[in-house]
Protein backbone atom coordinates (compact mmCIF):
# COMPACT_ATOMS: atom_id res chain seq x y z
CA UNK A 1 0.00 0.00 0.00
CA UNK A 2 1.46 3.34 -1.06
CA UNK A 3 1.44 6.29 1.32
CA UNK A 4 -0.93 8.80 -0.29
CA UNK A 5 0.30 12.39 -0.20
CA UNK A 6 -1.35 15.77 -0.79
CA UNK A 7 0.86 18.83 -1.31
CA UNK A 8 -0.59 22.26 -0.48
CA UNK A 9 1.56 25.24 -1.52
CA UNK A 10 0.88 28.40 -3.53
CA UNK A 11 4.37 28.47 -5.06
CA UNK A 12 4.36 26.45 -8.33
CA UNK A 13 8.10 25.79 -8.12
CA UNK A 14 7.80 24.30 -4.62
CA UNK A 15 4.68 22.36 -5.59
CA UNK A 16 6.18 20.83 -8.71
CA UNK A 17 9.61 20.35 -7.14
CA UNK A 18 8.26 18.39 -4.18
CA UNK A 19 5.87 16.44 -6.38
CA UNK A 20 8.71 15.50 -8.73
CA UNK A 21 10.94 14.49 -5.83
CA UNK A 22 8.31 12.21 -4.29
CA UNK A 23 6.94 10.75 -7.53
CA UNK A 24 10.09 8.66 -8.03
CA UNK A 25 10.01 7.20 -4.51
CA UNK A 26 8.80 3.66 -4.02
CA UNK A 27 5.88 3.30 -1.63
CA UNK A 28 4.76 6.92 -2.07
CA UNK A 29 2.02 8.35 -4.26
CA UNK A 30 1.28 12.04 -4.73
CA UNK A 31 -2.51 11.85 -5.14
CA UNK A 32 -3.10 15.59 -5.41
CA UNK A 33 -1.84 19.16 -5.16
CA UNK A 34 -3.57 22.39 -4.14
CA UNK A 35 -2.50 26.03 -4.15
CA UNK A 36 -4.90 27.21 -1.43
CA UNK A 37 -6.76 25.97 1.64
CA UNK A 38 -10.21 25.87 0.01
CA UNK A 39 -9.01 23.53 -2.73
CA UNK A 40 -7.18 21.40 -0.18
CA UNK A 41 -10.27 20.94 2.00
CA UNK A 42 -12.37 20.19 -1.08
CA UNK A 43 -9.86 17.56 -2.24
CA UNK A 44 -9.80 15.86 1.17
CA UNK A 45 -13.59 15.45 1.14
CA UNK A 46 -13.48 13.16 -1.89
CA UNK A 47 -10.00 11.59 -1.82
CA UNK A 48 -8.05 9.33 0.48
CA UNK A 49 -4.93 11.02 1.88
CA UNK A 50 -2.44 9.75 4.47
CA UNK A 51 -0.15 12.79 4.77
CA UNK A 52 -0.72 16.41 3.76
CA UNK A 53 2.22 18.80 3.30
CA UNK A 54 1.01 22.28 4.27
CA UNK A 55 2.67 25.56 3.38
CA UNK A 56 2.34 28.00 6.30
CA UNK A 57 1.74 30.99 4.00
CA UNK A 58 -1.35 30.38 1.87
CA UNK A 59 -3.37 33.03 0.00
CA UNK A 60 -6.72 32.42 1.71
CA UNK A 61 -6.08 31.18 5.25
CA UNK A 62 -2.78 30.30 6.91
CA UNK A 63 -1.41 26.78 6.96
CA UNK A 64 -1.71 26.98 10.74
CA UNK A 65 -5.48 27.44 10.49
CA UNK A 66 -5.76 24.87 7.71
CA UNK A 67 -3.93 22.35 9.88
CA UNK A 68 -6.55 22.82 12.60
CA UNK A 69 -9.43 22.41 10.13
CA UNK A 70 -7.94 19.21 8.72
CA UNK A 71 -7.53 17.72 12.20
CA UNK A 72 -11.15 18.56 13.01
CA UNK A 73 -12.66 17.35 9.75
CA UNK A 74 -10.21 14.57 8.77
CA UNK A 75 -8.56 13.32 11.99
CA UNK A 76 -6.86 10.38 10.26
CA UNK A 77 -4.88 12.66 7.91
CA UNK A 78 -1.41 13.46 9.27
CA UNK A 79 -0.01 16.91 8.48
CA UNK A 80 3.53 18.13 7.86
CA UNK A 81 4.20 21.87 7.86
CA UNK A 82 6.36 23.37 5.11
CA UNK A 83 7.88 26.76 5.74
CA UNK A 84 10.72 29.15 5.11
CA UNK A 85 10.17 30.41 8.67
CA UNK A 86 12.48 29.00 11.33
CA UNK A 87 10.68 30.48 14.33
CA UNK A 88 9.57 28.78 17.52
CA UNK A 89 6.13 30.50 17.48
CA UNK A 90 5.21 29.01 14.09
CA UNK A 91 6.40 25.55 15.11
CA UNK A 92 4.53 25.61 18.41
CA UNK A 93 1.27 26.78 16.81
CA UNK A 94 1.42 24.11 14.11
CA UNK A 95 2.06 21.35 16.68
CA UNK A 96 -0.75 22.69 18.90
CA UNK A 97 -3.08 22.55 15.89
CA UNK A 98 -2.26 18.91 15.25
CA UNK A 99 0.75 18.88 12.90
CA UNK A 100 3.02 15.85 13.17
CA UNK A 101 6.07 17.60 11.81
CA UNK A 102 7.71 20.79 10.59
CA UNK A 103 10.03 20.94 7.59
CA UNK A 104 12.06 23.89 6.35
CA UNK A 105 11.56 24.29 2.57
CA UNK A 106 15.29 23.96 1.96
CA UNK A 107 15.17 20.41 3.36
CA UNK A 108 16.95 17.71 1.39
CA UNK A 109 15.32 14.57 0.03
CA UNK A 110 16.67 12.47 2.90
CA UNK A 111 15.00 14.68 5.53
CA UNK A 112 11.70 14.74 3.64
CA UNK A 113 11.57 10.95 3.29
CA UNK A 114 12.55 10.49 6.95
CA UNK A 115 9.77 12.90 7.95
CA UNK A 116 7.22 10.90 5.95
CA UNK A 117 8.42 7.63 7.49
CA UNK A 118 8.29 8.89 11.08
CA UNK A 119 4.96 10.70 10.71
CA UNK A 120 3.28 7.74 8.99
CA UNK A 121 4.49 5.54 11.88
CA UNK A 122 2.75 7.86 14.35
CA UNK A 123 5.76 9.90 15.41
CA UNK A 124 6.92 13.49 15.02
CA UNK A 125 9.64 15.01 12.87
CA UNK A 126 11.26 18.42 12.80
CA UNK A 127 14.48 19.70 11.24
CA UNK A 128 14.26 23.13 12.83
CA UNK A 129 17.11 24.63 14.79
CA UNK A 130 16.01 27.68 16.77
CA UNK A 131 19.60 28.68 17.49
CA UNK A 132 20.91 28.75 13.92
CA UNK A 133 21.92 32.40 14.23
CA UNK A 134 24.20 31.72 17.19
CA UNK A 135 25.12 28.07 16.92
CA UNK A 136 26.53 25.68 14.36
CA UNK A 137 24.97 22.69 16.12
CA UNK A 138 22.87 20.44 13.87
CA UNK A 139 19.08 20.83 14.04
CA UNK A 140 17.41 18.78 16.76
CA UNK A 141 14.88 16.37 15.31
CA UNK A 142 11.93 15.15 17.32
CA UNK A 143 12.42 11.50 18.22
CA UNK A 144 9.81 8.91 17.29
CA UNK A 145 7.42 8.48 20.23
CA UNK A 146 4.78 5.82 20.71
CA UNK A 147 1.26 6.86 21.68
CA UNK A 148 1.88 5.72 25.26
CA UNK A 149 5.18 7.59 25.48
CA UNK A 150 3.41 10.78 24.37
CA UNK A 151 0.82 10.28 27.14
CA UNK A 152 3.51 9.66 29.76
CA UNK A 153 5.48 12.72 28.58
CA UNK A 154 2.46 14.99 28.98
CA UNK A 155 1.73 13.67 32.49
CA UNK A 156 5.39 14.06 33.49
CA UNK A 157 5.20 17.68 32.33
CA UNK A 158 2.12 18.13 34.51
CA UNK A 159 4.21 17.10 37.53
CA UNK A 160 2.71 13.67 38.20
CA UNK A 161 4.82 11.01 39.91
CA UNK A 162 5.31 7.52 38.50
CA UNK A 163 2.63 5.98 40.79
CA UNK A 164 0.16 8.76 39.84
CA UNK A 165 0.85 8.24 36.13
CA UNK A 166 0.45 4.48 36.55
CA UNK A 167 -2.91 4.96 38.25
CA UNK A 168 -4.17 7.39 35.60
CA UNK A 169 -3.11 5.22 32.64
CA UNK A 170 -4.00 1.88 34.28
CA UNK A 171 -0.50 0.49 33.88
CA UNK A 172 2.15 -0.66 36.38
CA UNK A 173 4.68 1.67 38.00
CA UNK A 174 7.44 -0.47 36.45
CA UNK A 175 5.97 0.17 32.98
CA UNK A 176 5.82 3.92 33.66
CA UNK A 177 9.44 3.88 34.76
CA UNK A 178 10.40 2.06 31.56
CA UNK A 179 8.60 4.69 29.47
CA UNK A 180 10.29 7.47 31.44
CA UNK A 181 13.75 5.92 30.85
CA UNK A 182 12.96 5.48 27.15
CA UNK A 183 11.97 9.15 26.90
CA UNK A 184 15.22 10.26 28.55
CA UNK A 185 17.17 8.07 26.14
CA UNK A 186 15.27 9.20 23.02
CA UNK A 187 15.63 12.90 23.90
CA UNK A 188 19.27 12.33 24.90
CA UNK A 189 18.87 13.98 28.31
CA UNK A 190 19.78 12.78 31.79
CA UNK A 191 16.96 14.15 33.96
CA UNK A 192 13.26 15.04 33.96
CA UNK A 193 13.81 18.81 34.04
CA UNK A 194 15.88 18.67 30.83
CA UNK A 195 13.30 16.36 29.25
CA UNK A 196 10.45 18.80 29.94
CA UNK A 197 12.50 21.80 28.77
CA UNK A 198 13.45 20.13 25.49
CA UNK A 199 9.96 18.74 24.82
CA UNK A 200 8.47 22.20 25.45
CA UNK A 201 11.02 23.79 23.12
CA UNK A 202 9.99 21.38 20.40
CA UNK A 203 6.32 22.22 20.94
CA UNK A 204 5.35 18.74 22.19
CA UNK A 205 3.90 19.88 25.53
Amino acid sequence: MSIKILIVDDHPLVLEGLKSLLTDCEGLEVVGTASNAIDAISFLKTNEVDIAFLDINLPDISGIELCKKIKEQHPTVKTLALSTFNERAYVSRMIQNGASGYLIKSSGKEDILEAIRQVQAGGYFMNVNFDQATSSAPPKTVPFLTRREKEVLILIAEGLTNPQIAEQLFISVTTVNTHRQNLLMKFEVSNTASLIKLAAGLGLI
